[in-house]
């Protein structure tokens, strides 16, 4: 009996230790995969199956750099429309490849003239930049002015974009030599009452900078808001008075190559520059420094830098800037190329910095306005990790907006400095890649990419916002 009793106790304990072993087993494998459960539950209950993304495409990434692996993937390589994410890619090649300051102008002094050479850097006399050293040096130069730009191979408006977006603001043409950031603002002043009659003599219109090009007033007295619309192919402009007290629009005026901007200069500098036919030989690889700027063929070229590089991305991120965008992915084609080419710098970096890339995107122009660009989920998350292992997250966190800042001056307030992210937007998209810091102090890199939705983008971010923050306070 004793013998069978302890065997029975024995037995007893032997399956009372395996139900517990079973059942810890049970709670550790729970415990390894409820992220992840807890994720996909999340997107489908919440964000698949919500109004406004119900008939939408979404792809999701979400992945752990200190562990090297994906935490979650929804559609993650298929291709979407990443609007404005494409920045993320412009801003990896110009933090590379710009410098710590801009190239502001090429220039060779010769023993009758000093001949310009344009970087397309957007930064010359744009309001947001007080410090002009490319206008000071030629406020100073002793000699005439004579500009090349043999080396422009662009086009105004880059392919895939909305033609009939030329007069807003967020579609400013690209250039070889902009100025005031290619477009003008203009300025309605109103002291009187709104009674017409007062109205009509009271009105002060002006723009910044004063132009000598064509205007006209628009006669239609029913319209009430101060408008300007410009002609498409030219510099005409139509003003339609407002009863606003102050009201100002920004209208992009018509680059025309150099044109434009040689005959806004003279009023600022005190002098003309030409046009000059000469060769310029230009193309291969390009030695720079602070000090000079060498050509292959052409080792006379000196530079004027003009701003700090990332004084110029962080607006660029934070507003979303396009024509910041487009004018740098263009500096860093002159910076690698000597030559202002979209088609080839990106045909180039496809080639080289993004041939690692999961998916080959079909990558169009800087700035995200054009419809051709396609990339995936992953191709964000692998680009933005090479940004934090190349730069780090110090100067990431000084160029991108985090929330209740910038784009995202409106999401992610409740918990600022958490998510460094960059927005993207057009008709039936939205977009937000980037870096999220979890409550457990966990570095996160994500991806969210929405095609295709017909609802309110508000709606979307918030839904999108809403997701994040669970990732965050349980990841």
């Amino acid at each position: 009996m004793r013998n069978s009793a302890g065997r029975s106790h024995f037995i007893l304990w032997y399956i009372s230790g395996m139900k517990l072993f079973s059942a810890l087993a049970v709670i550790i494998l729970f415990a390894a995969c409820s992220p992840q459960r807890f994720i996909a539950k999340d997107v489908k209950s919440n964000l698949l199956k919500a109004p406004t993304l119900a008939n939408s495409h979404v792809g999701i990434s979400l992945y752990d750099p200190a562990e090297k692996k994906y935490v979650y993937n929804y559609q993650g390589d298929k291709y979407f429309v990443p609007a404005s994410n494409t920045k993320i890619v412009t801003c990896y090649v110009a933090m590379k490849y710009l410098g710590d300051s801009l190239a502001g102008i090429h220039y060779e002094e010769g023993p009758d003239a000093i001949t310009l050479v344009p970087t397309g850097d957007p930064t010359l006399l744009h309001r947001d930049f007080a410090r002009q050293p490319v206008i000071d040096f030629l406020k100073n130069a002793n000699r005439p002015l004579q500009i090349i730009y043999k080396n422009w191979k662009e086009t105004a408006w880059g392919s895939g974009w909305g033609w009939d977006d030329y007069n807003s603001s967020y579609m400013i043409e690209r250039s070889p030599l902009p100025v005031y950031g290619n477009f003008i603002q203009w300025i309605q002043e109103n002291e009187g009452s709104s009674s017409s009659d007062d109205f009509e003599k009271t009105p002060f219109i002006y723009s910044i900078p004063e132009v000598n090009w064509k205007v006209r007033f628009n006669t239609d007295t029913t319209r009430k808001n101060f408008y300007v619309r410009r002609d498409r192919d030219d510099n005409i402009f139509v003003i339609t008075q407002g009863t606003e007290k102050r009201r100002e629009q920004d209208v992009p005026f018509v680059t025309k190559g150099l044109q434009s901007a040689l005959e806004l200069l003279p009023d600022t500098i005190g002098k003309t520059i030409t046009l000059s036919e000469a060769e310029l030989e230009i193309g291969g690889s390009r030695a720079r420094n602070r000090q000079q700027a060498a050509y292959t063929g052409y080792s006379g070229l000196r530079t004027i830098f003009s701003q700090p590089t990332d004084s110029m991305l962080k607006p660029m991120m934070h507003r979303s800037d396009n024509f910041f965008a487009e004018q740098t992915l263009l500096m860093v084609s002159e910076a690698l190329l000597g030559v202002l080419d979209m088609d080839k710098v990106i045909d180039t970096l496809l080639k080289t910095d993004y041939a690692g890339l999961p998916h080959k995107p079909n990558w169009a122009d800087g700035s995200g306005l054009s419809r051709y660009n396609l990339f995936t989920p992953q191709d964000f998350i692998v680009i933005l990790d090479k940004m934090e292992q190349d730069f780090g997250m110090d100067r990431i966190k000084e160029i991108f907006p985090t929330g209740g800042r910038g784009t995202l001056s409106s999401y992610y307030k409740r918990d600022s400095g958490y998510i460094y992210a960059k927005t993207g937007t057009l008709s039936g998209v939205v977009a937000l890649s980037g870096y999220l810091y979890t409550k457990k102090n966990k570095r996160l890199i994500f991806s969210v990419l929405v095609n295709n939705h017909n609802g309110s983008a508000a709606d979307v971010r918030r839904k999108v916002e809403a997701f994040l923050q669970n990732i965050r306070n349980r990841y």
